[in-house]
């Protein structure tokens, strides 16, 4: 069973007007699949928010459980996203697969190849 991510009102309401805005662009899926997320999300007030969810701005390392490989990535905005810095956007795949999850919960990437279980190891908010 896929654990219920948590965002806090302001990452909220900036990652819908996101996903409007971008709804015309390539990458219409995963504004798709970030929407249905936020649809069944836990709102949460900013102060109450536990500090190993993962939000924008987040450095996260997360596991490939099964290749038992990982990886150190920060979720950013689309326009500052630099994959040889690490840097992903909001809008890839990944960020959308991890984004609102917190420390030891293990969610499901859908790949082209197929589904891949990820472990979120360690989540970093400054």
């Amino acid at each position: 069973m896929k654990p219920t991510p948590t965002f806090c009102k302001t990452d909220y309401q900036f990652l819908r007007e996101l996903i409007l805005k971008s709804k015309n662009s390539t990458n219409t899926k995963e504004a798709n699949q970030l929407s249905q997320e936020l649809d069944r999300a836990i709102i949460s007030k900013e102060d109450e928010l536990d500090s190993s969810v993962i939000r924008i701005n987040s450095f996260v390392t997360i596991e490939d459980v099964k290749a038992k490989k990982q990886m150190k990535i920060q979720i950013v905005l689309p326009s500052i996203a630099d994959v040889k810095e690490g840097k992903i956007s909001i809008l890839a795949p990944l960020s959308v697969a991890i984004i609102g999850f917190k420390e030891n919960d293990e969610v499901d990437w859908e790949l082209p190849a197929g589904i891949k279980t990820l472990k979120i190891i360690a989540v970093s908010n400054q």
